[in-house]
């Protein structure tokens, strides 16, 4: 990636900081990154393009810089970093009329870390590869229905604490789920 393409990365980020995605416009980047509208289309076809490029880019750094899976909560973790860290950016990305491809990046890295996790804690047992794969999409399902309300609530709640004590009450059903399945 060049600099013109950081910097008006960069400038979209900040501009959807300060407001809702669709009040963006072509000319408020390039004025924000000081390119002309041609250099704009040069690197990105539109707005819906430049938005998810970045995050696929966004989500693409996560899944690369994020490797631990020690524990359930491992897997919520690097969604929660990165939404508090632009947390304005985000909602009104989550609020816009293109919070499809938000959501599409969110369904495949959540995915992402609920497989990785699963393969750890499996990978001695003797389960099917179908039952994995419910219990991935199971857990994955969950895990975005938990994230959604996080957005829905503006984020106004600890998620991860949230996360952690939901985790502790469920204690042990994961692993009798890999059981059952191994019986079978």
């Amino acid at each position: 990636m060049n600099r013109t393409e950081i910097a008006i990365i960069d400038s979209f980020w900040e501009l959807l900081e300060e407001k809702p995605y669709n009040k963006i416009t072509v000319k408020n980047i390039t004025d924000r990154c000081q390119v002309n509208r041609n250099t704009f289309y040069y690197h990105f076809r539109d707005i819906p393009d430049l938005l998810e490029r970045i995050i696929k880019r966004e989500a693409d750094e996560i899944i690369a810089n994020y490797q631990q899976f020690e524990n359930a909560s491992d897997c919520i973790k690097p969604i929660i970093q990165l939404s508090l860290k632009r947390k304005k950016a985000i909602l009104n990305i989550y609020h816009s009329l293109q919070r499809d491809i938000f959501l599409n990046q969110l369904e495949e890295f959540t995915f992402y870390f609920v497989k990785n996790y699963i393969d750890i804690l499996t990978e001695t047992l003797s389960i099917s590869s179908q039952d994995k794969r419910l219990l991935v999409r199971f857990y994955k399902c969950a895990l975005v229905g938990i994230i959604l309300d996080w957005f829905d609530k503006e984020m106004s709640y600890d998620l991860l604490d949230n996360f952690i004590r939901v985790s502790k009450l469920f204690a042990g059903t994961t692993d009798r789920a890999f059981i059952n399945s191994t019986k079978q």
